[in-house]
């Protein structure tokens, strides 16, 4: 301790201002500097994503949006309403030894007719046209004409949305599936959403009444309904169906071959084993064909499953397979402590894997599932092989049909718009239930 003697004048130290902080590290100018441009690979990466995308966007959106075609009702009205002109012109050409002379050939103009508004657009450009002469080019001449410019013909989306959404379902029973899907998506959305009332209550309802319910609606025949046979089912309501019944049931079901894997009684692990590497080990258009044509062998005689029970029995069986294997990753990923834990408090096998396991192994597998999720939901296309028209099937019947031949682009650009619309909306909420139960121990 120091002393300060009666003439010395005590020193105070007073603290010096907040500086801000540099305007290169906070803000737009810091985040642009840590994510895009934090050093010379990562800035070399950026400039070329964004040429890339200078080059991508703006035809893209030409292609689909300003140059597209919305009004009409058949293939006729995609094709340009001007006229091209091929006019006889003498440009000069290069012959092959070099030498430039002058040479009559041809290009294209684009006459407007009277009286008529162009549903196209062209532009004015230079085109570099080799002249052949006896099987040879002769010379090669530049050439100023006209090129028209098409765009998207979205009137095939128009025409065929029907189609597309409900496949061959019959059109005055269409409020139908359009009611159980809208229906379906509410309660989905108010289960998911948080601090919302009852929400246990309401996953319990979409897990046994309302597939039971949706099935009547589907296929009708009670209630006064007109029967519809599910071979009619198809497009995107099929899509839904078939990854909506697989998900359900692959999560519970692969969930159990899990525990039974790890379970210490021989037989339940044994079989849990065999099913679990069976199907992982063969492809899933295996699985359909056996579906199809195995499976009704094994029941008896008599007993008959229609073709898309068939499908959703061997999807679902598929998925779990591949389920139990995640939610086995989860739970070896639990520490050993948590268990001994459980243990001492005294807690049963079922009462710690419910209250304390299995809600820490689902909170690692978040991730692996939805992925999982999302490849069977895209998976869902190759039904088509066995005979059932999903909103893939439907699109390729459409763009192979005469009338709409050409328009393909279109087709499958519509289809892989709504895929990406339903797997991206996956993939974003499975981002926002890992930030909501992040517990903050990270690696």
């Amino acid at each position: 301790m120091s002393h300060l003697d009666p003439g010395d004048t005590p020193t105070v130290h007073v603290p010096k201002p907040e500086r801000a902080p540099p305007v290169t590290e906070v803000g737009v100018v810091g985040w642009l500097k840590t994510n895009l441009f934090a050093d010379w690979f990562n800035t070399a990466l950026t400039l070329v994503a964004i040429a890339f995308l200078v080059w991508l966007i703006p035809p893209l959106l030409n292609w689909t949006v300003f140059d597209a075609h919305f009004v009409g009702d058949s293939r006729n009205d995609c094709k340009p309403n001007v006229q091209i002109v091929r006019d006889n012109i003498v440009a000069p050409g290069v012959l092959p030894d070099g030498t430039i002379m002058e040479i009559e050939t041809t290009a294209d103009r684009v006459v407007v007719p009277e009286g008529v508004t162009p549903n196209v657009r062209w532009v004015h450009k230079e085109v570099k046209h080799p002249v052949r002469a006896k099987g040879a080019e002769y010379a090669l001449v530049t050439l100023e004409q006209d090129v028209i410019v098409e765009g998207a013909c979205w009137i095939l989306v128009k025409v065929r949305w029907d189609q597309f959404i409900y496949g061959f379902y019959p059109h005055e029973e269409r409020w139908r599936p359009t009611i159980v899907v809208l229906v379906g998506l509410l309660l989905v959305i108010y289960m998911l959403t948080d601090g919302m009332p009852y929400r246990g209550s309401v996953g319990l309802f979409l897990l046994i009444p309302f597939p039971v319910i949706s099935y009547f609606m589907f296929g009708g025949g009670v209630f006064g309904l007109a029967e519809v046979d599910n071979s009619k089912w198809g497009g995107l309501l099929l899509t839904l169906i078939i990854s909506a019944v697989a998900i359900t049931g692959a999560l519970p079901l692969g969930i159990a071959l899990a525990l039974g894997r790890r379970s210490q009684m021989p037989i339940v692990r044994v079989f849990c084993v065999i099913f679990i590497e069976f199907l992982r080990a063969v492809p899933m258009i295996t699985i359909l064909f056996m579906a199809m044509v195995v499976l009704p062998l094994f029941l008896p005689p008599g007993t008959t499953f229609d073709q898309l029970l068939r499908v959703l029995i061997g999807v679902t069986l598929f998925i779990a397979a591949y389920t139990a294997e995640v939610v086995r990753g989860g739970l070896a990923a639990i520490p050993k402590g948590q268990y001994e834990a459980a243990n001492a408090l005294g807690l049963g096998y079922w009462r710690m894997m419910g209250l304390i396991v299995l809600p820490q192994a689902l909170r690692i597998m978040i991730p692996a599932i939805v992925s999982l999720f999302i490849g069977i939901f895209k998976d869902t296309t190759l039904v088509q092989i066995v005979g059932l028209s999903d909103l893939l099937t439907m699109v390729q019947l459409a763009v192979t049909d005469a009338q709409w031949v050409g328009l393909a682009k279109e087709g499958y650009f519509f289809c892989a718009v709504v895929f990406f619309v339903f797997c991206f909306g996956m993939s974003r909420y499975s981002i926002y239930l890992e930030r909501k139960l992040d517990t903050g121990y990270k690696r």
